[in-house]
This record gives C-alpha cells, structure tokens and sequence, in this order.
C-alpha cells in the first residue's frame, strides 16, 4: 500500500508520568467504558493496523490503540473528528480507554491523523473493529453462537453529505469551481459570468416555484451557455501545456458532463461535483421518493440475543444492485467474518430472484410453501432489521456521510456498525455491573454460630 510504504511501523511506548496520578487511581474502575477496554483484545486489533505500514526509517505512526480507540468513540457517541478531539482532551475515561496511563492536558497526535489513518486502513482493514465487537459480545455472553446461525438481510441508503441536485445549481457550481481554479493558476478568463450565472440560477428556482417553467427553461439554457463559453476559453488558455491540462481535466469532464445532462434522461449522472461517485436511490419511500449515496446491507440475528440486536455485518455497495444479487456475496463474507455458517436467512420481497447458492436456506416475506411453525415465528422477526438501521443513522453516523469517495462509503458503513455493537456492549456490561451489586446487597449476612 502507498500510504503505509512511507510511515514506519506504529509503536506504543507510552510510559507512566512520576510526577502525575495514574488514570487508574482517578477513575472509576468499575465504569463501563474501563470495563468495555478490559474486554477488547487490543493485541488482535494492532497486528491487524500495524500490518498496513512497513518497517522502515521514518516517524513511528499512532499507537494502534489509539487510533482503534478513538474510531469506536467517534461512531459510539456520534461525535465529529473536532468534537472527539475536544472531549478526549477533557474526558480521562476516554484516555483511559485510548491507552492512556496519566492524564493528558493536550492532544498528543493532530486531527488531520484521523483522516490519514481511515484512508490507509480502509473499510478491509477496519472491519476489524467491527469483529472484536462480536468476539466481545459473544465472550461477555451478549451473543450466542446459535445467534449467528440464523440471520436477517436487508439493504437501506447511507446518503452522502451533499446538496439536493439541480440542474441549475450544479451548472452554477461548475461555472464557479472552473472561474476559481483559473485563477489560483493564472490563466486569463475572457469573462467570468459570476455574477450573471449567480443571478441566473436564483431566477431558475424563483420561476420554478411560480410554475412559470418556459422561463425557467429559458434562464437555465442561458446558464448552460455561459458555461459552455467558460469551458471554451479555458480549453484555448490551456492547449499547449501539458501541465495545466492534467490539473483540469477532471473538473472538465465533469463541467462537460453537467452541461449536457437532462433530469429526464436514463443512465449515470453527476449529482454532485464534489462527490461524483453519487448515485440515485428510489426506495419507494413517500417522503423521500430518492436519496443521493449508496446502498448499505445490514445483516443482524433472527433471533433476540441477550446483548441486544447486534450488526453481523455491514457493506456498502455501488452501483445500484439489484437486492437479490448481492445475497450470496454478502452471506459469504458473513460466513468468513463470524466463522459460523448461516442456516437460515429472512429477506424482504425485494431479494426475490436471488443469487445464493442454497436456495432453501432463504425465506422471503409472504412465503408459504415449506413453513414451519418455528420458520413462522422467526419470518416476524424479519422486521427487527429496521429498527437497527434507525439507530445506525440516527445515532452512529450513517445517516449523512461527510467521508470521501467511494472508499469513504465502506468505511463509515463499517464504523457505524462497530460503533453501534460497542454502544449494546456499554449497555450491557453496565446492566451486568447493576446486576452483580443487587446480588451483593440482597445476599444475608452470615450468622456466626457460638
């Protein structure tokens, strides 16, 4: 890999400060967050990090756990990389479950880190996290492993943090992107229209909304045509210079396709200039007819596990599949993920005409033939799926995803999921603390015999 050829291999050589507390001795040990890090194999999770960087001369990377650490927090508790950055400097829990030995008044690493780690992990690397989960759940008797025989699939949108496509809006925002980069490489513009495209725009949304669309049309034609003349001017600036056309080229082909695209034409479009990798999602839902990311697939147990209603596994998939055809590459990675094959798989209507290579292991919604009372009764634990997926947009950062590309898809998709199964493990390791001191305070004294 790149990125990890030019960064030495990480170490953590944090010793404790004589002239500080420990952080053992300031917290609460019983906390679930301390317990929750007592649990985790970090060992497993740093020969798993460290293997994307190669030995060699340069600085030491992020002690692993570190990094590990403050990816489950972020997801957890939903924070933005500056809002973790400014809770771990004040939170010793959070430094205590980072690996931390004394308590830290200033960030010892930057935010950028962060970034930089996400993109050289990536989503097949980070799916590490959202193993170790599992292994926790299932070593602190959250999770059964006749939870992982039988299992729920379904698929939902994770929507990219990007603005709603409009013709016009993106035609403005080309025209504005290519005047810019003009200028930070001094090459001379005939005309900018910045302020006419501006004005333009406004009026495409105002005679929009009044139902006036023939001059609607006539104010986005008048839009496309100074975009076209701007792309023109740049094209003759530029020819000759090998240099300048390689750093346009992109923004180019994108301005192109802007231009000439139509809402009612079939096929990929560019619904945002940042962003092209975004595709258009119609679930059939009535107050989001479509989003603008990509699709997700979710798989959790059919069952009701003691923990809660854990992720198995978490992929996010581009180009639009057709539900049924990504079953049986997402039951294999299951398999290969949990290490327990799956005997039976409940999907809504739309995984009909699926591609899984054993077809009666798979009940689809509404389903009649070869149902069993117990099938029947683990075919309405279908619907727990959906549930979950709330919670993973509402609460674990899946709803609006601000990471970048493609490869920012899978990642987030899999750290929503670890964050998710790590914020069940707090719940339940703090229902098991809360448990194991009722049973202290209910036993009997002992009565001492003379």
């Amino acid at each position: 890999m790149a990125l990890g050829d030019a960064v030495a291999r990480p170490r953590d050589d944090r010793q404790k400060d004589l002239l500080r507390p420990a952080l053992e001795a300031i917290i609460d040990l019983g906390h679930p967050l301390v317990r929750l890090a007592r649990e985790i194999d970090w060992g497993f999770l740093d020969r798993r990090f460290a293997g994307v960087c190669a030995p060699g001369a340069g600085q030491p990377g992020l002690p692993t756990r570190l990094v590990a650490g403050l990816f489950i927090l972020k997801h957890m508790h939903n924070l933005s990389d500056e809002v973790l950055c400014a809770r771990w400097v004040e939170n010793p829990y959070y430094q205590f479950f980072c690996g931390e030995l004394s308590f830290c008044h200033r960030l010892p690493f930057d935010r950028s880190s962060l970034t930089h780690w996400r993109q050289r992990l990536g989503a097949e690397e980070l799916v590490a996290l959202l193993q170790e989960s599992l292994s926790v759940a299932h070593k602190t008797g959250a999770l059964a492993s006749r939870d992982l025989e039988r299992v729920v699939i379904d698929t939902t949108v994770q929507p990219k943090a990007i603005a709603h496509p409009t013709d016009a809006r993106l035609c403005h925002r080309a025209l504005e992107k290519l005047v810019d980069l003009a200028r930070r490489n001094d090459v001379p513009l005939r005309q900018s229209y910045r302020r006419l495209a501006k004005r333009a725009a406004i009026m495409v949304g105002r005679y929009t909304h009044a139902h006036q669309f023939k001059r609607a049309r006539r104010q986005l034609k008048f839009l496309r045509t100074r975009l076209g003349r701007v792309i023109r001017d740049i094209r003759r600036k530029i020819a000759g210079d090998e240099a300048l056309k390689e750093r346009f080229a992109d923004l180019l082909a994108l301005a192109v396709r802007v231009r000439f695209q139509d809402h009612r034409q079939r096929g990929p479009k560019v619904y945002s200039l940042h962003a092209p990798e975004v595709e258009c999602i119609g679930k059939g839902k009535a107050r989001a007819p479509y989003e603008f990311g990509c699709k997700v697939s979710i798989a959790t147990p059919a069952t009701q596990p003691k923990g809660g209603q854990f992720v198995l596994h978490a992929q996010a998939l581009h180009g639009n599949p057709f539900d049924g055809h990504t079953l049986g590459p997402v039951i294999a990675e299951l398999e290969r993920l949990t290490g327990v094959e799956t005997r039976r798989i409940h999907v809504d209507k739309g995984y009909r005409g699926h591609n899984h290579k054993h077809k009666f292991r798979v009940w689809i919604t509404g389903q009649v033939r070869r149902v069993t009372r117990p099938i029947r009764r683990e075919m309405k634990r279908r619907a727990a799926v959906e549930p979950v997926i709330g919670h993973l947009k509402a609460e674990h950062r899946m709803s609006r995803n601000y990471l970048k590309g493609r490869n920012g898809d899978r990642s987030n998709a899999v750290l929503a999921a670890a964050g998710y199964n790590f914020s069940l493990l707090l719940r339940w390791l703090e229902r098991l603390l809360r448990a194991l001191i009722a049973a202290f305070s209910s036993t009997p004294p002992l009565v001492q015999s003379r």
